[in-house]
């Protein structure tokens, strides 16, 4: 696992524009935490949630770098390279 990871240098900070799993609630699914697409701003369900959205998301797009929804957290994952990000 690499301690730098370029991705995080070109996101596109989008805020989601739901307060839940975009398709959980189109399905009428529960999660248990939300995570947004710094690319395209997609809300999805953590991996502790049943269905996984996004990383599910990540898969279908390609679109590596995802933040906590979670308030109070501002964390950041990237999925190629495995690197958290905290800029607290």
């Amino acid at each position: 696992m690499s301690n730098d990871c370029t991705h995080f240098h070109h996101i596109v900070t989008r805020e989601g524009n739901t307060d839940g799993c975009e398709e959980c609630l189109r399905t009428g699914d529960t999660w248990v935490h939300l995570r947004v697409c710094l690319t395209c701003g997609h809300v999805g369900c953590c991996d502790q949630s049943k269905n996984k959205h996004a990383t599910k998301h990540f898969h279908a797009t390609g679109h590596p770098v995802i933040r906590s929804k979670e308030h109070g957290e501002t964390w950041g994952w990237c999925y190629v390279d495995r690197v958290v990000k905290d800029p607290v």
